[in-house]
């Protein structure tokens, strides 16, 4: 097992990595300061990993709940049903909440644990590929509107993360593929030495290989603790993270959501991000082709959906969270391992983009 510190004085937190860590009673016991825990988890993960997770909490007074699967619940309605269920067995201010499953258990659970009393602890355990090295790990939680995704929401951060590896080995391949999109990220916005082990290393990444597998979900989370322990509100360099992001949430909210995942739209807004950084001037052509061919490999697209057409992108992308003082600002690339906020650009260009993509 790994261990990877958030460092952000009283509330910082471990990132714990490795096999067969659900479970495991140790990792989160110290974790838990009540009696109270609510693990909620959803309808695809419960029948697989529920049952090791309770059995880990039989000390405690623990409750369940199992939502719907998938991007499309996660609204104000769902979250509702777990302030229900706590509300219903009169959880205290020393609850614990534990979130088992993918990105959108980990924001709703999250965003509940903001919210409740205003405020109790969670524990997140990410059974993605891209909980585990993204979603998980810095305390953004939300829940979408239909107008915006991720609209809604809270910093709140977790007291621990436990990412038990194995659990990967049920995903599909389309969730798995989704997962490397944020991978790569890691290594676009601040380590060109972890792109080029990922240029190296992408088909035993892909195949699951427990050495590649462990040292992507290590390093992603190494780099993202970096960032959150600098900048935890966002106010300067965290926004880095969102490299891809605002033309990605802008592909989901056209599309509606749970038709495109949320790293398939990560993936193309990551290329259009490439080739408008070359469009400015500021990234060598070599490197966007680099990006883009890394994406292919992985078998994300990387290109926009032909149904959604350029004004569409630009009416969802003036609805975004990096949006000042009605300036867009967009996460562009100076080189791989380099990236950079600019909202300064001719629009004109951002246009073009868009029309080529």
């Amino acid at each position: 097992m790994n261990t990877v510190q958030v460092n952000l004085g009283s509330r910082s937190y471990p990132i714990y990595i490795g096999e067969g860590l659900l479970g495991r009673a140790e990792l989160v016991t110290p974790h838990i300061v009540g009696h109270q825990v609510l693990v909620v988890t959803d309808e695809q993960v419960a029948p697989q990993y529920l049952a090791p997770v309770l059995a880990s909490l039989s000390d405690y007074q623990t409750e369940q709940l199992i939502l719907p699967t998938g991007e499309s619940h996660k609204t104000p309605a769902t979250l509702n049903q777990i302030f229900d269920v706590l509300l219903q067995y009169r959880f205290s201010r020393d609850a614990t909440l534990v979130a088992l499953g993918g990105g959108v258990i980990g924001d709703m659970v999250g965003f509940a644990a903001a919210c409740y009393q205003r405020g109790v602890r969670f524990i997140q355990m990410p059974t993605t590929l891209l909980a585990q090295v993204d979603s998980s790990v810095g305390g953004k939680t939300a829940v979408n509107h239909p107008l915006g995704k991720n609209m809604i929401g809270a910093f709140h951060q977790p007291c621990c993360v436990v990412a038990d590896t194995s659990t990967l080995q049920s995903l599909d391949p389309r969730q798995l593929r989704a997962g490397c999109a944020e991978v790569i990220k890691y290594g676009l916005i601040s380590d060109v030495g972890f792109f080029v082990w990922l240029e190296e290393h992408l088909q035993a990444v892909l195949g699951l290989e427990p050495q590649a597998i462990a040292e992507a979900v290590r390093r992603s989370c190494e780099n993202k603790a970096a960032v959150v322990s600098a900048d935890e509100h966002e106010r300067g360099q965290r926004a880095l993270l969102n490299l891809g992001h605002t033309f990605g949430h802008a592909i989901e909210t056209g599309l509606g959501y749970g038709r495109w995942i949320h790293g398939e739209a990560v993936a193309v807004g990551m290329v259009m991000a490439a080739r408008m950084s070359v469009r400015l001037g500021l990234l060598p052509e070599g490197e966007a082709v680099r990006t883009r061919e890394l994406l292919e490999c992985t078998g994300l697209p990387v290109k926009l959906p032909a149904e959604l057409g350029v004004e569409e992108m630009l009416a969802h992308m003036s609805v975004d969270k990096k949006v000042l003082a009605g300036k867009l600002r967009l996460v562009l690339l100076e080189a791989i391992g380099q990236a950079t906020l600019v909202d300064d650009f001719d629009p004109v260009i951002l246009r073009e983009t868009l029309q080529e993509a």
